[in-house]
C-alpha cells in the first residue's frame, strides 16, 4: 500500500467510509446472487466428475481382476492335461511292471494325479463363478457409469449456460468490488468482511427499516438512530453486529 493511499484512508470522513462500506455491499450482494443462481452445481459437477473417475477406476480394476481369473481357468485347465499324460503314462507302465510293489507304486500315482484333477475341476468352477460374478459388477459399474456420464454432460451444459450468461457481469461486478475496498481502510475492510462471513444472507451494512436493524429487524432506540443519521462515527447493532446507515446513504448508492 503506498503513502498516498494510506493518506487518502486518513482524509476520508466517517459518512465517506460509510457510503463506501454500503456501496461495497451492494455490489457483493450482487455477486452473492450469481453465485446463488449458480447454487449447488458446481459442487454436482465435482461430485459426478468424481464418481465417474471411480467408476471408471473400479471398471478397469475389475477388467483386471476378471483377466486374472481366466488366466488361473487356463493354468489349471494346462494342470489337468498335464495330469491326464501322466495317468495315462502310469497306466501304461502297470502293463509291464515285475511285482506288485511296483504296481502299487504306480497305482498310488495315479490316485495323485485323479485328485489332483479333481482339485483342478474345483478350482476351475471357483474361478469361473468369481469370473461371472466379476463380469456381472462390471456390467452393473457400466450401466451406473453411463447413466452418471448422462447426468455429467447435463449438469455441466446447465452450468455452462449459466457461467456464460452471468460470467461478464461477475467479472465487472468483481473488478468494483475491488476498486471500491481500496477505498476502506484496511481495518474496517477486514471488520466488514469478517461480519459479512459470519451472516448467513452475506449482510455486513444494513439500512435503518422502520426503526429496525436491516439485518436482525430488532428496534434501534431513537437516540442511537439519531447517531446513525449524523454519521460521526461507525455504528454497529447491539444484536447482530452489522455496521449501520441511514436512509439517506441507502438513497444515495442505488442511484
Amino acid at each position: 500500500m503506498t503513502k498516498e493511499t494510506k493518506l487518502a484512508e486518513t482524509e476520508l470522513s466517517i459518512e465517506e467510509k460509510l457510503r463506501a462500506l454500503y456501496s461495497l455491499q451492494l455490489v457483493d450482494s450482487e455477486i452473492d446472487k450469481i453465485r446463488i443462481l449458480r447454487g449447488e452445481l458446481p459442487l454436482e459437477v465435482q461430485d459426478l466428475e468424481d464418481e465417474v473417475a471411480g467408476l471408471e477406476t473400479r471398471i478397469t480394476n475389475l477388467k483386471g481382476e476378471v483377466s486374472e481369473l481366466e488366466k488361473s481357468v487356463i493354468g489349471k485347465t494346462n494342470e489337468i492335461t498335464a495330469s491326464q499324460a501322466l495317468i495315462k503314462k502310469y497306466e501304461e507302465q502297470q502293463n509291464n511292471v515285475r511285482n506288485n510293489r511296483e504296481y502299487d507304486s504306480l497305482s498310488k500315482e495315479i490316485e495323485f494325479q485323479t485328485l489332483e484333477i479333481e482339485l483342478c475341476n474345483k478350482k476351475i468352477r471357483e474361478f469361473t463363478a468369481q469370473t461371472a460374478d466379476k463380469k456381472e459388477m462390471m456390467t452393473e459399474a457400466q450401466t451406473m457409469l453411463e447413466e452418471r456420464k448422462r447426468d455429467l454432460e447435463s449438469k455441466k451444459s446447465e452450468l455452462e449456460e449459466i457461467t456464460h450468461d452471468t460470467q461478464k457481469e461477475e467479472e465487472q461486478l468483481t473488478v468494483k468490488s475491488v476498486e471500491l475496498q481500496t477505498r476502506i481502510e484496511e481495518r474496517l475492510l477486514m471488520a466488514y468482511k469478517r461480519i459479512r462471513s459470519n451472516a448467513r444472507n452475506g449482510l455486513a451494512v444494513v439500512p435503518v427499516k422502520r426503526d429496525a436493524c436491516g439485518g436482525c429487524f430488532n428496534q434501534i432506540p431513537p437516540q442511537r438512530q439519531l447517531d446513525i443519521r449524523s454519521r460521526k462515527k461507525i455504528i454497529v447493532c447491539e444484536y447482530c453486529g452489522r455496521i449501520l446507515v441511514d436512509d439517506e446513504i441507502v438513497g444515495e448508492a442505488k442511484q
